[in-house]
């Protein structure tokens, strides 16, 4: 539908980006989406936003964040496989993985001016918690990543855009200011990510980020898929009818990242045996092209 010049999804990520990804925790991608892809995204995000406005989901100042949102519409249900978002995917996370998290978020401008605020934080919850070592200086696995795909302007600082430190990834614990009541207590090292129309960012949950307050005219309007390991439980609950249009659309890798699996020992990839699983939709599929490689664990 959308021309990305023969991308497949399966063209390997360069050893810079995984350098990169490793030692800042994020990485923003230019142009990752084509202007009538994104233009269509839009588009439907407007029509999610009104539905659900119209239920009365949104908060008072119009802000929703919409958990588990892909089966909303087609296109969200493709994005799963974006041809160059989803190497960042399995390059980095492996191929035993499936979309555990994900949200739309449409943030209006704010009704009043930004308050002091600490949103500083980690994503995973129990996952910061419970296999943590009593080391500090040891950090705690990474276990899931995000791809933002950005669709509004986002190229100035003071719309709402997320906030990271780089590098903070490999930290158990961030500092917190004795004295909330400071404007913008926001840690040194700040960064805040501008990003054009059509642009996405990925991160490793681990990264210690906040959101930010949309004090421009601008409408923030943003998608997260986020990736984790298949026998990790979903945080979101997504409400797929298995009879209907878009699960038939939907190609075996992406069934495999909804959550799809042909038994329990399948979500740990392997069979009853003990032995590895390769029907695994995606681990047959990088198969295949040859890009199973020993050398990185995740992808062996």
């Amino acid at each position: 539908m959308f021309d990305y010049g023969g991308r497949t999804g399966y063209e390997p990520i360069s050893e810079v980006d995984r350098k990169e990804f490793h030692e800042q925790g994020f990485l923003l991608l230019r142009n990752v989406l084509t202007e009538d892809h994104r233009a269509a995204l839009e588009a439907a995000v407007d029509r999610v936003y009104a539905e659900e406005k119209a239920k009365g989901t949104t908060t008072k100042d119009g802000t929703l964040h919409l958990l588990g949102f892909l089966e909303r519409d087609e296109l969200f249900g493709d994005l799963l496989t974006h041809p160059i978002a989803f190497p960042y995917m399995w390059g980095l996370a492996g191929w035993n993985i499936y979309t555990h998290h994900n949200h739309l978020d449409v943030t209006p401008p704010a009704l009043e001016p930004e308050k002091p605020y600490w949103g500083w934080h980690q994503d995973g919850y129990r996952q910061n918690s419970d296999p943590e070592t009593m080391d500090p200086n040891l950090p705690r696995p990474m276990f899931s990543l995000k791809v933002a795909y950005v669709l509004s302007d986002l190229s100035e600082k003071g719309r709402g855009a997320t906030k990271v430190i780089p590098g903070s990834h490999l930290w158990n614990s961030l500092p917190r200011p004795d004295d909330l009541t400071v404007h913008n207590p926001d840690p040194e090292g700040t960064v805040e990510i501008t990003a054009n129309p059509g642009d996405a960012f990925i991160f490793d949950r681990r990264q210690w980020h906040s959101r930010s307050t949309n004090l421009s005219n601008i409408t923030r309007k943003m998608l997260f898929v986020g990736y984790t390991y298949r026998w990790i439980r979903p945080l979101d609950e997504l409400h797929i009818d298995s009879d209907g249009e878009w699960w038939a659309n939907r190609t075996p890798v992406q069934r495999q990242l909804c959550g799809e699996g042909t038994h329990t020992a399948n979500y740990w990839g392997i069979n009853w045996n003990g032995y590895i699983d390769d029907e695994i939709p995606l681990r047959k599929e990088l198969k295949e092209r040859g890009l199973l490689d020993r050398s990185v664990p995740w992808l062996r």
